[in-house]
């Protein structure tokens, strides 16, 4: 089924990029080493993986929590249409795009989370010219994105959304400031979290059960192996599906009704 949201992977309509082009390392999240622009020796020839119903069993975690925000079937459809990942010349071309496409489109869903927040007319104005600025340069063409300058286009769409968390949480008093923290194996049981700027923390290994994360900013926060049992995430910000799949969680741990409980956290 062709997914209808451009922010969305859809990989039927992609020719592998993610199983191609980036590199990855054995380690906790891959089982083997895999150089940038070759073939994850998984993929079959129908650019489908072989092992996708047991990845994480296998080894494979950090496939499970990767998310392209649907720059997969924009570079494959609209960029380079025709793509042949089989052409190690052409490969290396996308290669050098398809990470800024990815960027970019992750920023889209963060200005789309921030545009959903009820906020002042002026900043809300400044996230929808922002949406269209961004959706501007995805749709430009290779060397036109190639030379997208990522950073500074970040840097600009942060203070933005920086901008909307801090009125999201202006109610709630003197939330903790742990910002690009590092909290990895931290023992955060049933802590008071309720509005803390966590954004590129690292909350890597972290045990967070039961602890009050709403209106916590997540923003590129690590979750990998964050545990959320009975957790309260309702109205957490900026909070991306890939960071809920990164972590563990149960039936207890409490979302926002349209976020999706991935399969793997437990039933209890």
């Amino acid at each position: 089924m062709t997914v209808t949201d451009p922010l969305q992977a859809d990989c039927g309509r992609c020719a592998a990029l993610c199983c191609t082009v980036p590199a990855f390392s054995r380690g906790a999240d891959f089982a083997l080493d895999k150089p940038a622009g070759t073939a994850c020796p998984n993929l079959r020839e129908d650019d489908r993986c072989g092992i996708h119903p047991v990845l994480r069993e296998r080894g494979f975690p950090g496939c499970t929590v990767y998310d392209c925000f649907g720059a997969g079937q924009h570079v494959t459809q609209h960029v380079w249409p025709g793509l042949d990942r089989h052409d190690g010349a052409v490969l290396h071309q996308v290669g050098t795009v398809f990470p800024v496409v990815r960027a970019l489109q992750e920023l889209r869903w963060l200005v789309r989370a921030a545009r959903a927040l009820a906020l002042p007319a002026d900043l809300a104005a400044e996230l929808a010219a922002a949406d269209d600025a961004l959706a501007r340069r995805v749709d430009a063409g290779f060397e036109e994105l190639r030379e997208t300058p990522v950073g500074a286009v970040r840097a600009e769409v942060n203070g933005l959304l920086t901008r909307a968390g801090e009125h999201a949480r202006r109610g709630v008093g003197s939330p903790s400031q742990l910002r690009g923290a590092d909290l990895a194996g931290a023992d955060l049981r049933g802590s008071d979290l309720r509005g803390a700027v966590l954004r590129w923390a690292s909350l890597l290994g972290a045990d967070l059960r039961g602890a009050d994360l709403r209106l916590a900013d997540l923003t590129g926060a690590d979750t990998r192996g964050a545990r959320l049992h009975g957790a309260d995430l309702r109205g957490a910000l900026f909070l991306t599906p890939a960071q809920l799949v990164a972590a563990t969680g149960d039936a207890a741990t409490r979302l926002d009704d349209d976020a999706v409980r991935p399969e793997h956290w437990t039933a209890a």
